[in-house]
């Protein structure tokens, strides 16, 4: 008998859980898009965008998802036979990647595989091995959604710092923003790349470019930029269609203004960091309590390098699998494929799984996935280890 009728959650690592007060908020009717209320409402978003990054630079939307904002950051950076250095630690990395060199960007990466950080050494040593400073660009991402990896940011600015090297540091903040500890300005990115359906609550379709000055700078001297991804008009528009390069996204930024009420003035990021922090702990000391006697061992071994926002779990296959085919039928929790780990047409594939934990979500919505996962590696037979549920509620109750 299936226990999954009644309210779904998806527990996948985006698009994440949206608050009601979000939904109502979109629930209305078509606005003037010309005067009135929804310019003005827009106008006032915008410092509210600048506070969950912690900047005081620049901002820019789009209607587009975190893949669209990679290409608008590059877009306004890079031209065809520029240079860029990526740091991969996982699919979203690589992913970058490819979408510079769809556009002609010169790419160099150095991979650190899925299971670990960015070895700062080894990042500031490539760059003193570029005294003519070809590199145009440092591109990494905080959270890489497929592996959980946290990476430092702040240490990877003292590492381009310390090699006395003048590219730009562009991070993704896609899977953190909202979630994990950012402060754009005080770690020196000069390109941050981010979108609305994570952190932000809000459903896919909104992306934003950060941009300090450094990087205007940069775009300024640009010899073309393609209308629609040209940043200067979306940062600073003389008109509010040039806030979205054309007819705004609606409904999207009704609900991204309630989002914003909830993060910013209700519960303030920096509670909203500890929030994700505190969950992430309980999930993780669940984690360890069942690999401890099964087959269930997190991604991320170190609990300093991983996220707060997204848990990545290898369980071989095909538990996996198995396991998430069980929870979507029989309890009515869907939790995220193990993107990246193994080719699609690998056996392998199937002996992963994620769980997200961004944005909208609480104690019992975290206790409450644990608890389901309990119950379907005791209905599938998966060995794990005792103890889980009550490691999660000592580090909810500490």
């Amino acid at each position: 008998m299936p226990l999954s009728h009644g309210r779904p959650y998806l527990a996948i690592p985006g698009p994440s859980v949206m608050p009601d007060r979000v939904l109502q908020a979109m629930h209305r009717p078509a606005p003037n898009i010309y005067t009135g209320a929804l310019v003005e409402m827009v106008a006032g978003m915008v410092p509210d965008l600048k506070a969950v990054a912690r900047t005081d630079g620049h901002v820019a939307s789009y209607i587009t998802n975190g893949h669209g904002a990679w290409e608008a950051a590059l877009a306004n950076t890079c031209a065809p036979g520029d240079k860029v250095l990526v740091l991969s630690t996982g699919r979203f990395g690589q992913g970058w990647a490819e979408t510079a060199r769809r556009m002609g960007v010169e790419v160099e990466v150095i991979e650190f595989g899925k299971r670990d950080t960015i070895d700062l050494n080894a990042a500031e040593d490539r760059l003193r091995r570029d005294p003519g400073h070809a590199i145009k660009a440092v591109l990494a991402v905080h959270v890489d959604t497929s592996s959980s990896v946290r990476n430092d940011i702040a240490g990877l600015r003292a590492a381009i710092d310390a090699a006395g090297h003048p590219a730009l540091f562009m991070v993704d903040c896609v899977a953190s923003l909202g979630c994990e500890r950012f402060e754009m300005d005080a770690w020196g990115v000069d390109v941050m790349v981010s979108a609305s359906q994570k952190g932000l609550m809000t459903p896919p379709g909104l992306g934003f470019v950060y941009f300090s000055e450094k990087a205007a700078a940069v775009r300024a001297a640009m010899e073309r930029v393609s209308i629609y991804w040209d940043w200067t008009q979306r940062a600073d528009p003389e008109q509010f269609y040039q806030f979205f390069g054309g007819t705004a996204p609606t409904h999207h930024l009704y609900g991204l203004r309630e989002a914003l009420t909830m993060l910013v003035h209700e519960e303030g990021v920096a509670a909203a960091w500890a929030r994700h922090a505190k969950l992430a702990r309980a999930i993780w000391s669940a984690m360890e309590a069942w690999a401890d006697g099964g087959p269930m061992e997190l991604n991320i071994q170190d609990r300093a390098l991983r996220s707060h926002a997204v848990t990545a779990v290898r369980i071989g296959a095909p538990n996996g699998t198995a396991l998430r085919d069980w929870l979507s039928e029989s309890a009515g929790v869907t939790l995220g494929i193990g993107l990246g780990m193994a080719p699609p047409d690998d056996p392998a594939w199937h002996g992963f799984f994620r769980i997200g934990h961004m944005g909208h979500v609480n104690a019992h919505m975290v206790l409450g996935v644990l608890g389901t996962i309990e119950a379907g590696l005791v209905h599938l037979r998966i060995p794990h280890g005792p103890g889980a549920l009550s490691a999660a509620a000592k580090e909810i109750a500490a």
